[in-house]
């Protein structure tokens, strides 16, 4: 398939798959004769998984990382675990810091709300 089709069924935009490409995180691309792409079926899952890893906060050198061993058979399942269980301690102290930072967004939120109040009372 072409890059413009890529590009519909993904949402991926053609500047991105491109990039992908160029990192080695889209795997089996051809090119024709005429220079074009040419994207096997198989990239709409490559896009789709690698869109999912960054969304939960992999890099684009572990999902390299990742997908390399994924090909080569070289990931067992605890060294999937530990990576899994990594990232996730990762995400839970994000949750935790951006649950303070909502806390104290919501005091100062608070303090202006009241602050307001009492000017317009004072009036």
């Amino acid at each position: 398939m072409r890059i413009a089709e890529l590009e519909q069924r993904t949402g991926v935009s053609r500047h991105t798959l491109r990039y992908y490409e160029k990192e080695g995180l889209l795997h089996q691309v051809h090119r024709g004769e005429n220079n074009y792409r040419d994207y096997p079926e198989q990239a709409i899952r490559q896009v789709t998984m690698l869109c999912q890893m960054k969304e939960l906060g992999f890099s684009l050198r572990e999902i390299r990382q990742i997908s390399d061993a994924l090909r080569d058979d070289a990931l067992n399942c605890q060294q999937g675990a530990e990576l899994m269980a990594e990232k996730r301690a990762i995400i839970d102290e994000r949750i935790k810091s951006l649950k303070k930072m909502s806390r104290m967004l919501a005091r100062e939120q608070l303090r202006l709300e009241e602050s307001w109040a009492r000017q317009c009372r004072a009036k």
